[in-house]
């Protein structure tokens, strides 16, 4: 068995973000030119990009859309999550998967210790690693299953 990962290892290191005070036409123009359901919202400071929410797709549509407002005239931060969950680089894959867990949620911006964005890591990157896993345990049980073959004729 591997040494066990830290969300560092795994976050994708290419975020793409939006600012609070974008257009929501322009961030869901964004996510649809990067090919993305969600954007990390930001604020800028002098130690880098602090995470100050998270907008989804399904923000855009059930808060923006499906609420009568015109997305002509709102920003991300009116209907942007605040206050996201996020995770550091030290965390452990099982710390944060409970938490995604727990929150119902399956992004999370992974941040220094004082909020400045560094990554983000998302369900689906911890699918991988599960995946991985699991592919390692057969490796094992087929292993031991030709051993003892081997042995025993």
């Amino acid at each position: 068995m591997k040494e066990k990962l830290n969300i560092g290892e795994i976050c994708n290191r290419t975020v793409v973000f939006a600012h609070e005070d974008m257009s929501l036409k322009d961030a869901a123009r964004l996510m649809r030119d990067e090919h993305v359901g969600s954007l990390v919202v930001v604020r800028e400071a002098t130690h880098g990009k602090i995470v100050v929410g998270m907008l989804t797709d399904r923000d855009i549509t059930v808060m923006g859309v499906a609420r009568d407002f015109d997305p002509q005239s709102l920003r991300v931060a009116d209907i942007m999550s605040s206050d996201p969950v996020t995770a550091r680089p030290d965390d452990s894959v099982n710390e944060v998967l409970g938490e995604m867990r727990s929150r119902g949620i399956r992004r999370v911006p992974v941040t220094t210790d004082d909020g400045a964005l560094i990554g983000i890591v998302t369900l689906d990157d911890l699918l991988d690693v599960v995946a991985e896993e699991m592919r390692d345990f057969v490796q094992a049980i087929e292993s031991a299953q030709k051993r003892e073959i081997r042995t025993r004729g």
